[in-house]
């Protein structure tokens, strides 16, 4: 097949010192790559930071079988004192395996800076060792927390979204379902980059990117039997949100999707479904790219682009741009 790479990304593509889509079948790569300050610590880097936003760490109640979910807090310095905060709930990406609420530090840091809101990043519990719905658990239970603390921690409860990458964009739209389900927080706004929505395979895209960069039809196959179990007859919506028959009454949203990832054609799909059940959706699918090209490449021009066009749908959604 032949891809049509963006050049800065494939110039990228072509230091890589390893296969990120090679990793989910080898346990010591799975262990070693959730802690992103060691990896970065190896590669003689640190944290990216950003003198606009203050950045602390919490524990917050879990669901009843965790006893506590640890947040990374982003706030911005900017904006009134005593203004109630728009806020934005966020899940790292990593194939419900890898990764920690470090993992998208300069997205978090340029969210809460630019779009004006308080970003609080969610260190759920990981596949294979606590499968779902372990995960998403931990993940409305942040929802509830913060729902529940709006006052003591200056936020606007009508004005709280959920966003994610990957993995965690079938978190926030799982989340977005189960706050509606469950009559709980009512979300402003989703945030869904290159989503993991559902566990099928069935889509032209997945089955025809079987030899894309950072991420294949296998390895999206290993994801969903490390999170989900090998053997499954049942699949509940929450894990694969596209698996849903009812979209409709959920918050608007925002879902983005690249040309040469296995996950695009889902992605689109589950757009055009909120739309078709009433929910105010864009979609926009990046040409060049592959899956998780703005963590790879966040220097080069699509990045920056793609990074540009979050922070304003992000704000816009939240009325933040002048907070």
């Amino acid at each position: 097949m032949n891809l049509r790479i963006d050049p800065e990304l494939a110039a990228v593509l072509a230091e890589l010192p390893m296969d990120p889509a090679g990793n989910l079948g080898d346990e010591n790569m799975i262990q070693l790559m959730r802690s992103t300050p060691e990896i970065l610590a190896m590669l003689g880097t640190d944290l990216p930071t950003d003198d606009r936003v203050t950045v602390k760490n919490a524990e917050v109640p879990g669901p009843p079988e965790a006893s506590s979910v640890p947040v990374r807090i982003y706030t911005p310095k900017a904006g009134a004192k005593n203004k109630k905060k728009p806020a934005l709930l966020y899940f790292h990406g990593g194939a419900f395996v890898i990764g920690d609420m470090y993992l998208e530090e300069q997205r978090c840091l340029r969210l809460a800076a630019d779009a004006g809101c308080v970003v609080f990043s969610v260190d759920y519990r990981l596949a294979p060792e606590n499968p779902f719905p372990a995960g998403v658990e931990d993940c409305y239970g942040a929802l509830a927390w913060l729902g529940s603390q709006v006052k003591e921690l200056g936020i606007d409860i009508d004005r709280i979204a959920v966003g994610g990458a990957s993995a965690g964009g079938a978190l926030s739209a799982a989340v977005a379902q189960m706050a509606r389900d469950r009559s709980g927080v009512q979300l402003a706004f989703q945030l869904l980059i290159y989503p993991v929505i559902d566990d099928r395979m069935e889509t032209p895209s997945m089955k025809a990117f079987s030899t894309t960069p950072v991420w294949t039809s296998g390895s999206n196959a290993q994801m969903w039997d490390h999170y989900l179990g090998v053997k499954r007859d049942y699949v509940s919506n929450y894990a694969a949100p596209g698996r849903s028959n009812d979209l409709a009454d959920l918050p608007p949203a925002y879902i983005m999707t690249a040309e040469l990832d296995p996950l695009r054609d889902e992605g689109i799909s589950y757009g055009q479904r909120l739309m078709q059940a009433g929910v105010a959706a864009e979609l926009h699918c990046f040409a060049g790219a592959c899956h998780g090209f703005d963590l790879i490449a966040p220097n080069i021009e699509l990045s920056r682009r793609a990074l540009d066009e979050q922070v304003l749908a992000l704000a816009r959604a939240l009325g933040s741009s002048g907070d």
